[in-house]
């Protein structure tokens, strides 16, 4: 490895900090060997108190999608604070990339489609599980799902309610890249009346 990594010529022309991490993620998707799309979610409860879960990254549009369980804890934080945080950090390739802003539940017709696209083990799975909420033990969750397999065999799947998903909006996003003795390069996007400014940072 070079003592010194720096962001080449193309990736400080981006001016939009979604299109240089659609960059990075296609990169990380060639060389990244387990769940590219991994991304630790950072939530806080109405008192502020902080808790962290790995997620999967399902779409990037104006902001990054993912889907759960709004019963689950993550969905009563955001419920009860929109500001979210997410990092994915891709050993393989030695980057990470971080993202600051506000998480709303997106609309139907989008969560139903990629519940309907979802293998049906999956989606019975999501129907089933209680997220979040005390279980006796692994024992009753898996029969709990076979019993609704098996009466449910021949029928159609419907979205339940409870399962939505989450679009996080950015308003600061930032590029890590590693470097040999703390040499390593941070830039940051930060939104300021609706333009994106970019400023290096010290590691």
């Amino acid at each position: 490895m070079n003592t010194y990594q720096g962001f080449n010529k193309q990736e400080l022309n981006y001016s939009d900090p979604l299109e240089l991490f659609n960059s990075w993620f296609e990169e990380a998707k060639k060389l990244e060997i387990n769940d590219p799309n991994a991304m630790a979610l950072a939530t806080a409860n109405k008192e502020g108190f902080p808790n962290v879960r790995m997620v999967l990254l399902k779409g990037v549009d104006t902001g990054l999608v993912f889907y759960t369980n709004n019963n689950s804890q993550k969905g009563v934080e955001l419920d009860q604070n929109s500001n979210a945080a997410i990092c994915f950090h891709w050993k393989s390739i030695r980057k990470q990339v971080r993202f600051k802003g506000k998480v709303s539940i997106i609309n139907s017709e989008e969560s139903d489609s990629y519940f309907n696209s979802r293998p049906r083990g999956s989606r019975i799975g999501a129907i089933v599980s209680k997220q979040s909420s005390i279980l006796e033990s692994p024992k009753t969750f898996a029969e709990e799902y076979e019993k609704y397999s098996k009466e449910n065999e021949n029928k159609d799947l419907t979205r339940p309610d409870y399962w939505v998903g989450f679009r996080l909006i950015p308003s600061e996003v930032e590029f890590w890249l590693n470097s040999e003795f703390r040499l390593h390069q941070r830039l940051r996007f930060k939104l300021d009346s609706n333009v994106w400014t970019k400023n290096y940072l010290y590691p």
